[in-house]
């Protein structure tokens, strides 16, 4: 390494994820190599890390197993005072350390799919069976439900707001 840069290595197990308070992942076990460069002024923090994090299925609920493999990069300034300028973090300088854990939980989250669902057929079958109960799973229970759901005609001959009228008329223009 130069003299203007260093790397540092965490490991991140369960108790990170305590620590931290994490809304969203619980449990996990990754390694992050953070690369420091110093740049005209501008701290480069680089982020790789690698492993996997434990989440709840959306769908039943059981742990499901995502892997994290995630390069990110967040640039620090030594300043006044503490708040961001774009893509900057502006740390004051008689703080002179940045706390580094939030932000890597973001680059982790950050790094997860929207839906977090096991792959077809994994998902838990009590649970499955269970939510299969719940939903309309033949066409002649959709019919059923469409019949009791279906609303009275309505009266033409009730008076309606004029604009209501006017925009009717585009439609039937179309």
């Amino acid at each position: 390494m130069r003299e203007d840069s260093c790397q540092y290595e965490y490991t991140l197990d369960n108790q990170f994820f305590a620590d931290i308070d994490a809304p969203e992942i619980q449990r996990g076990k990754l390694k992050v190599v953070l690369n420091v460069k110093k740049s005209m002024g501008v701290f480069i923090l680089n982020f790789h890390t690698e492993g996997f994090v434990i989440v709840p299925c959306d769908r039943c609920l059981d742990d499901l197993e995502l892997p994290v493999n995630t390069d990110d990069t967040l640039k620090v300034k030594m300043d006044l005072s503490f708040s961001e300028e774009g893509d900057v973090l502006v740390v004051p300088e008689e703080d002179g350390y940045v706390n580094v854990a939030w932000f890597i939980y973001e680059f982790i989250e950050l790094s997860l799919p929207m839906k977090h669902v096991h792959a077809p057929g994994k998902c838990n079958k009590a649970m499955m069976g269970t939510l299969n109960k719940h939903l309309c799973t033949s066409a002649e229970e959709e019919s059923l439900d469409d019949a009791d759901l279906e609303e009275e005609p309505e009266d033409e001959s009730r008076e309606t707001d004029p604009r209501w009228d006017d925009l009717k008329k585009i439609l039937d223009n179309n």
